[in-house]
């Protein structure tokens, strides 16, 4: 369980890394400290105590405590063994593959991986990057958190850069910022799947995309240019966008709405990933309609229990262990001061059993 001090602390270094106590500006009185975090002056202390001894402050005997030049801080040593890890999740989906792969790779060298999870929220993303800056970080490794959308930490990116501490961007990236990334080509992955959906005699294709995160916007703009290519039906695309907070039960209902209609019923769903797409195929059962023979349905990702659901779904699989493991190399290159490289990995279709082949347009909505 968290103490109070390092409660403390940690709100102290946020605001110290976020530029709202700027460097040499005076910190608030311990018994200002104590009241605003309702601590006794122990508490207060003992927080304070230790970003002194981490540099992050100094006092000034009979005037008070002040925010130390902490940008100008040494740089990594060779001592330093630690490097952050920032993700989305940590427990699910794709992600123990990539942490599995970062850990694997940089244990050669004796490093070892402290880990945050910002749950897709920019709050908790500010304060993991101040909880793991507290500690003496070789370098840091960053999925962004809702990367479509403003970006409000990217002064402590600023920072970080300012302190000589090596970063690394992996799945998304933040406009503004040069730091380099390992991504997938996610507009390709939208339009190769909505291509391979038009192939197969597909015309009426619904994409879902999360619109928060860049994949989901990239994923949504190849989806698009799918359908540019094939003008005589683009007019029978359609779009459903959601944000990581909304309500599943909202986008559910529309998804109903538009399945239940008397016409233009979709024939096929591209969805944002696997995990939405197994959601989907779940639906779709419970309304009593069955994939692919109503309906096909393609996700992205190749979760590993994409292939074990009834139907196995068809789908582009992201790199995981394999990003992992180059971005474990790409850190400890960048550690040794070495030039380093962006990746964009390059998509591939996993054809499974969650798509037919509609050979005639007779067949299109013959089973509703």
């Amino acid at each position: 369980m968290t103490k109070k001090y390092e409660l403390v602390k940690q709100d102290i270094s946020e605001k110290i890394f976020s530029e709202v106590y700027k460097v040499n500006q005076k910190l608030p009185t311990e018994s200002e400290l104590m009241e605003i975090y309702n601590v006794s002056r122990f508490t207060v202390r003992h927080a304070i105590g230790e970003l002194e001894q981490e540099n992050f402050v100094y006092r000034i005997q009979g005037g008070g405590m002040f925010v130390n030049d902490w940008k100008n801080k040494p740089g990594p040593s060779a001592e330093n063994k630690t490097i952050g890890l920032i993700t989305t999740h940590i427990a699910d989906y794709i992600f123990p593959n990539i942490i599995t792969g970062i850990d694997n790779y940089i244990a050669n060298y004796g490093y070892s991986v402290l880990i945050a999870s910002t749950q897709n929220n920019s709050d908790r993303e500010r304060k993991s990057l101040a909880n793991l800056l507290s500690n003496k970080l070789s370098g840091l490794i960053i999925e962004p958190t809702r990367s479509a959308l403003n970006n409000g930490n990217k002064s402590i990116y600023e920072n970080i850069k300012a302190m000589g501490i090596p970063m690394l961007f992996i799945n998304a990236i933040y406009d503004g910022l040069d730091i380099p990334y390992l991504i997938m080509d996610d507009e390709k992955i939208g339009e190769m799947a909505t291509s391979n959906l038009i192939a197969q005699g597909h015309k009426q294709i619904v994409g879902i995309f999360k619109v928060d995160d860049k994949q989901g916007i990239h994923r949504m703009n190849g989806y698009i240019k799918a359908y540019q290519a094939h003008p005589e039906i683009s007019n029978l695309s359609e779009i459903m966008m959601y944000q990581t907070e909304e309500n599943k039960i909202n986008l559910f209902q529309k998804f109903y709405t538009i399945l239940t209609r008397p016409k233009f019923v979709p024939t096929a769903v591209v969805c944002y990933n696997d995990q939405l797409a197994i959601q989907i195929i779940n639906f779709v059962k419970e309304i009593g309609l069955k994939v692919p023979e109503d309906i096909s349905i393609m996700g992205v990702d190749d979760y590993q229990f994409s292939q074990f659901i009834s139907p196995a779904l068809t789908t582009i699989p992201h790199p995981q262990e394999r990003m992992g493991l180059d971005a474990g190399k790409m850190m400890i290159k960048m550690i040794d001061k070495q030039a380093v490289s962006s990746k964009v990995y390059e998509p591939e279709i996993i054809i499974r059993d969650s798509v037919k082949t509609l050979k005639h347009t007779s067949e299109v909505n013959s089973n509703r």
